[in-house]
């Protein structure tokens, strides 16, 4: 028998029709929402490749985990098992998954035209319509699902935070990375709602006060600081207006404190960049356009201690917040540390995956000469974030341990995922700061 064609539009009708079971979750208990998700899994396993063999692309195999079809319910169980105290987020993630996701790619090949400068293989159309669509329905199924957790949501969440979440993931999607959107929309979706679900809204309007008092200042240093940065090479025009949002961001939240911390991360990583430069250049492995940092080098490596820093002042976890702040900065910063040292002045390299010996700025790989400076690194970034106030002196040992738990992880991902175009560079950087962040959280737990 034949194969049957083909047919992306139907596709994408079955990926919004299966949205609509995320309202349900006003209903359901997490576990009962759990058993359905785990059903609609097995059935897009065994049974939906005999009945519907023409919503599979070509090349695509039917039962193999890296489908999209088996990684769409995956994601919703996965969903609703971590939040299972908050189902009206993980129905929100659903819904930008569900109709955000669909309606991009439709949206996207009917009227787009053109790709973005950074993702040619991405429209603004379709970006869009992630957003917008994504946006209204994750907007109203939070707000369906508000009676179904205790205590009720506030209405700003339920009405503003599947709208930054679904511009989050719309952003997330046009990283020019292989990683399923099927997983990367409902993650970062779900990561930006969980966040959101943290801030108290009592305490924003004091801290928009409070900062706006510090903004020309703030503003002006951080200019100044960007414009020297970009006229000694360190960094790209782009680069510098990003640096210096983020610069704003962290200095009306932390102080100075932690505006010095942060430039102390970006001299640490700027010079390091240049350390055995002319080894890393005949070695081919020196950083792009002569090491100037990028807007996507900055964000990588410093966009989570700004939302950390934003934490800090409209939260009531200001000490964890400001703990996750020193050390998604640390790990940033050490983590470059360790990687220049190991290209420059690294004798022996190995892959951190299979310990065998490879060539030096091989992704996943590490060197005990750089290893150890990244260590070096975090305890002096980290030293310096509580010289500032930042946290006590006690929790430097947890900075330290999660920046090295951060670049181990990051390694393991470089290994298995970066060649393969699954991750780049920026994502994996990013990914360093956050699990560093979490497991110097959960480190700080266990020595308290």
């Amino acid at each position: 028998m034949a194969a049957r064609q083909h047919d992306e539009r139907s596709r994408k009708i079955v990926h919004l029709a299966f949205g609509c079971g995320a309202l349900a979750l006003r209903y359901l208990l997490w576990w009962q929402a759990a058993v359905v998700a785990a059903a609609a899994l097995a059935f897009n396993l065994v049974i939906l490749p005999r009945v519907a063999g023409q919503l599979y692309r070509p090349g695509e195999r039917p039962r193999s985990v890296g489908s999209g079809i088996v990684l769409y319910p995956a994601s919703v169980l996965l969903l609703i098992v971590v939040f299972h105290d908050r189902l009206d987020i993980a129905a929100a993630a659903w819904a930008i998954l569900a109709v955000g996701d669909g309606m991009a790619t439709l949206v996207g090949r009917r009227i787009g035209r053109g790709g973005l400068p950074w993702n040619p293989e991405k429209s603004l159309a379709g970006t869009l319509a992630l957003f917008v669509c994504g946006g209204v329905a994750g907007a109203a199924v939070a707000w369906w699902c508000r009676p179904n957790v205790a205590p009720q949501p506030e209405v700003w969440f339920s009405i503003a935070a599947p709208l930054v979440a679904a511009l989050v993931a719309a952003f997330v999607e046009t990283i020019p990375i292989k990683l399923d959107d099927n997983i990367s929309v409902p993650a970062s979706a779900a990561a930006a709602l969980w966040a959101l679900s943290l801030v108290r809204a009592e305490l924003v309007w004091p801290a928009v006060l409070t900062g706006g008092q510090a903004t020309v200042l703030a503003t002006a240093a951080n200019v100044v600081v960007a414009w020297v940065g970009y006229r000694a090479g360190m960094v790209t025009s782009a680069g510098a207006l990003t640096g210096a949002a983020i610069g704003v961001t962290i200095t009306m939240t932390t102080g100075w404190s932690g505006w010095t911390l942060l430039m102390a991360t970006f001299l640490a990583a700027s010079i390091s960049s240049r350390l055995g430069l002319r080894r890393k250049t005949l070695l081919g492995i020196a950083e792009e356009r002569g090491g100037r940092r990028g807007p996507e080098n900055a964000i990588a490596n410093t966009g989570l201690a700004a939302v950390a820093a934003l934490l800090a002042v409209s939260t009531l976890h200001r000490d964890l917040a400001l703990l996750a702040f020193v050390t998604a900065l640390a790990a940033g910063g050490s983590d470059t540390i360790a990687s220049e040292i190991g290209k420059a002045w690294g004798r022996r390299t190995y892959l951190v995956s299979t310990f065998r010996r490879v060539a030096p700025g091989t992704s996943g790989a590490m060197s005990l000469e750089g290893t150890l400076a990244g260590v070096v690194g975090a305890a002096v970034l980290g030293a310096i974030g509580a010289a500032g106030g930042l946290i006590p002196q006690t929790a430097i040992v947890a900075v330290v341990a999660g920046a090295t738990i951060g670049a181990l992880a990051e390694s393991v991902l470089g290994a298995t995922l970066e060649a393969p175009g699954i991750l780049n560079n920026d994502m994996l950087n990013f990914l360093n700061t956050a699990i560093a962040a979490s497991a110097a959280m959960c480190v700080a737990g266990l020595l308290s």
